[in-house]
């Protein structure tokens, strides 16, 4: 049985990478933050007593669940939207920053600056990328080579095939060494 120590602990290794993990599935940095929130909220009261070494799976399973209900609800709320008025209610483009973007250690402060630039583009034409993945594609991914989850912990997070799996992999790898090809980034 977990500690309440262990599940802080667990929550604040994953809390970060969850985060991307949702922002890249919605592209919505709030909701994204919701969404992680809520995950965590669930994982704690429902399955907080569980062993540590089944907290991963529980909260890849809990997050991917939340992402979903979150489509499922967006879905429901646009098409009413859009049936009962004329308006569309489009979001204007806020360009704001990720606040967990700043991570303390993430870049060296001892860096050249043209090296840290360089290393920040990158990034960015990475993000972009696996953004620009379709979605099941992009939840393989990052649950396979972000999460390192194994073949059958994936499909179990995300209630499919080992075989779907490794296709949605294969394929979103393919897509994304030509996408960081055409941008000049060579593996």
């Amino acid at each position: 049985m977990a500690t309440p120590e262990q599940l802080s602990e667990f929550l604040a290794q994953v809390e970060r990478r969850a985060f991307k993990q949702a922002a890249y599935a919605i592209r919505d940095d709030h909701a994204a933050l919701d969404i992680v929130q809520d995950a965590m909220m669930r994982l704690a009261d429902k399955y907080g007593m569980r062993p540590v070494n089944e907290f991963p799976m529980l909260f890849q399973r809990i997050l991917q669940n939340a992402i979903r209900d979150y489509y499922r609800r967006q879905k429901v709320r646009n098409l009413w939207t859009t049936l009962l008025s004329s308006f569309s209610a489009g979001e204007d483009g806020e360009d704001e920053r990720d606040p967990l973007e700043t991570l303390a250690g993430e870049a060296n402060a001892n860096d050249d600056p043209a090296v840290q630039a360089e290393r920040a583009q990158q990034l960015a034409i990475i993000e972009r990328a696996v953004q620009r993945l379709p979605g099941r594609q992009r939840e393989a991914f990052l649950l396979r080579y972000w999460e390192d989850l194994d073949v059958a912990e994936t499909a179990a997070v995300m209630g499919c095939s080992e075989g779907s799996v490794k296709t949605h992999c294969s394929r979103a790898v393919h897509a994304l060494a030509a996408a960081l090809r055409t941008e000049g980034l060579e593996s």
